[in-house]
């Protein structure tokens, strides 16, 4: 029996080891190497300069250290921290007001770019030699960091200081899809007219929005890409840690660029629960017989809505997470469930600056297909597919 027991164990510890969750981990940890994890290659071109950072939460290496935290051991001279929408801890609503502040843990001056503006000022600009971008995005135009990464090259561009690009892979960029954005809808949730998935890197899209001249005037700003090792677009890569309040996990960062098109109604898309982007539903039982209550929950969503309704839909969270695609049938079911209800799309103006044209919700309306929209974005995608190539960092 006991010989049998040692068998036993030996058996259950290689179904652990060899498990398709440890093996993915493994991937992650061992063969993918961010920007961040590379310290050792770029930390000297920090040496006696001023640095500033625009960084949060998922500046993190591998090994779970803080990129600010790093830079401080080494002896970097780090003189500001800007941040983007959600904060530095990456703990505030979406869409909620950030103050400048100081970072009780470093003692570090912290610049907003989700505040009273975007754009860093010269002012806040001053005196630094060189600025260092390390923001974990998820692949979809209307994610905000990567607006705050443009304004952010252009503010460096006009001060004339450069600017590194740690680079991290993307969790959605085994692919492009979607409506691309015409420039006379150009906001803050689209700066870019590329498609609203639009399968690149932080520091490839950092490259085409420079060789493409989309900032201001068409300056370019000095840039420097520290690039993934190891990482190629077809690979799967699961981020270290939720880069918003409301992309809690896999699911969600996949399902987030076609659930994201119902902000601009009144279904709820799990926002005031704990699995948001994993659920759609509506206060009427005629939707679906899956039901959740939304409730207010601190640094998730502090009013979402439907909050505190009872909402029938669907529930997506027993969906593999590699097979999700932008698609539009979330959208278009629950439109014809709602009876093409003029108050599901009444916040048009929303939905129009989320799809970057005003085609999308008048093609939906019409009664055209999914397959019959796609027909549309065939040309553009074409377009979109040679224009990306200089800038392509990884096959």
């Amino acid at each position: 029996m006991k010989k049998e027991a040692i068998i036993v164990t030996i058996v259950l510890l290689m179904l652990v080891v060899f498990s398709p969750a440890c093996v993915h981990e493994e991937s992650n940890s061992k063969e993918i190497k961010t920007g961040a994890d590379k310290v050792n290659e770029w930390a000297y071109k920090l040496e006696d300069k001023k640095v500033g950072l625009l960084v949060n939460h998922t500046a993190l290496t591998t090994d779970g250290e803080h990129i600010v935290d790093t830079l401080l051991a080494l002896g970097v001279n780090v003189d500001r921290i800007f941040v983007p929408e959600h904060g530095f801890r990456g703990d505030a609503d979406a869409g909620e007001h950030i103050d400048d502040s100081v970072d009780p843990d470093t003692g570090l001056p912290i610049v907003s770019l989700y505040g009273e503006s975007r754009k860093p000022s010269m002012e806040q600009m001053g005196g630094l030699d060189i600025v260092l971008f390390d923001i974990q995005d998820v692949g979809a135009r209307f994610y905000t960091y990567i607006s705050s990464m443009h304004y952010m090259m252009e503010a460096c561009g006009e001060a004339d200081i450069p600017m590194i690009v740690l680079d991290r892979p993307n969790p959605t960029g085994d692919y492009f899809d979607g409506p691309v954005l015409d420039l006379d809808f150009q906001s803050f949730v689209g700066m870019h007219p590329i498609p609203l998935v639009h399968g690149l890197t932080v520091g490839e899209l950092a490259l085409m929005i420079n060789g493409e001249g989309w900032l201001n005037d068409g300056i370019e700003c000095d840039l420097t890409i520290v690039e993934v090792d190891n990482y190629s677009k077809d690979m799967f890569y699961s981020v270290l840690v939720p880069p918003s309040p409301n992309l809690p996990n896999d699911l969600s960062i996949r399902l987030y660029p076609s659930l994201c098109f119902f902000e601009a109604t009144n279904v709820s898309i799990g926002r005031g629960t704990t699995f948001p982007f994993q659920v759609i539903g509506y206060p009427d039982p005629s939707y679906g017989e899956f039901s959740f209550t939304p409730r207010s929950i601190k640094g998730m969503a502090s009013s979402p809505p439907q909050q505190d309704e009872e909402c029938f839909g669907v529930d997506l969270r027993d969906l593999d997470p590699l097979e999700q695609k932008f698609t539009l049938k979330y959208y278009i079911d629950f439109y014809h469930l709602s009876g093409e209800d003029s108050e599901f799309t009444s916040r048009r103006g929303w939905f129009n600056l989320l799809a970057g044209n005003d085609i999308l919700i008048e093609q939906i309306e019409s009664g055209m297909s999914e397959e019959e929209i796609r027909l549309t974005w065939k040309e553009e995608h074409k377009k979109y597919d040679k224009q990306r190539e200089p800038y392509l960092l990884y096959e």
